[in-house]
């Protein structure tokens, strides 16, 4: 069941693609296509507060991927591939490709999966807080120099059932979005109730693990990719809580040089901690881009 709570001028669609069905929402009538993919551990509603400020200028839509907020969570595959192929396959039913496609955290290898299997549907990239399998993500999971322990515990099979289960909105809200979010009551109790809610649901995990498993396997994967075919498109590395690691790692992993943008005194959840600022950030980047190639931005 999709959240009541809903923006003004956004609507709520669902898309049966490559075998699941997949949730998204929609705002703006005009303007070149941008699609957002959230991390973990949110949904579409990570962008709620940034999706009207580019829909004033743009056609935005922004996905659960599977397993995810109200995307099916049935038994089936969860890894990054599998989740670019729904994005795939979800362009092509939109009918609105090539997308300005923007990234952030574990949905890292999905979109650049995206961005380089399908160049023809991705116009540009915007990674944000964003790293990569094969350049230097798998080191997060590392408790012994820093890493985070949830990692490990998410990729562990049946480990987050076990401990999480009943505890959803504890570990969110204690853990998960107070260890690294910068900005004071950017995250409240609706977006903390909103995200958790998604993974109270029978299966409410598997998107999170399978993610998560991927993310510790595939990255001598990515680094093919990375090699060719390649990233060729515009890309727009948005850094803030991580610093530097999210341009560091798209300078090494894109094929052209990267646009970056450092946002200061903000955590990780920059889309809800700083929406004004990104958004500024983003569309800046995706209109010089259709300034370029304009025919390529008049779609409709």
């Amino acid at each position: 069941m999709t959240s009541a709570r809903t923006p003004h001028g956004l609507t709520h669609h669902r898309a049966d693609v490559n075998g699941t069905s997949l949730h998204y929402v929609s705002a703006g009538a005009d303007g070149s296509p941008i699609l957002l993919v959230h991390g973990f551990p949110e949904s579409w509603w990570a962008f709620h507060k940034l999706i009207p400020l580019l829909a004033a200028t743009h056609r935005v839509f922004a996905v659960d991927l599977r397993g995810f907020g109200d995307s099916d969570s049935g038994p089936g595959a969860y890894d990054s591939a599998t989740s670019a192929a729904d994005l795939h396959y979800l362009i092509a039913h939109l009918d609105v490709g090539p997308v300005h496609l923007t990234g952030q955290d574990i949905s890292g290898a999905t979109v650049f999966r995206l961005a380089t299997m399908y160049p023809e549907q991705v116009r540009s990239l915007t990674a944000i807080e964003m790293g990569l399998p094969g350049f230097g993500l798998e080191a997060l999971a590392d408790v012994t120099h820093g890493g985070a322990w949830h990692i490990g515990a998410l990729a562990a099979p049946g480990v987050p059932e076990l401990l999480l289960a009943g505890r959803e909105k504890e570990f969110l809200d204690r853990y998960a979005f107070s260890s690294m979010a910068a900005v004071p009551q950017a995250i409240g109790d609706t977006d903390i109730e909103e995200f958790s809610r998604g993974y109270r649901r029978s299966g409410g995990w598997r998107g999170a693990t399978g993610l998560y498993r991927s993310m510790l396997q595939e990255g001598s994967e990515i680094r093919k990719l990375a090699e060719s075919p390649g990233l060729h498109q515009p890309v727009l590395a948005v850094g803030a809580g991580g610093g530097p690691f999210t341009c560091n790692t798209m300078s090494q992993a894109a094929s052209t040089a990267i646009s970056h943008v450092q946002l200061a005194n903000v955590g990780h959840y920059v889309a809800l901690e700083a929406p004004e600022e990104l958004a500024a950030a983003m569309l800046s980047f995706v209109d010089s881009v259709d300034q370029v190639s304009p025919s390529s931005s008049a779609r409709s």
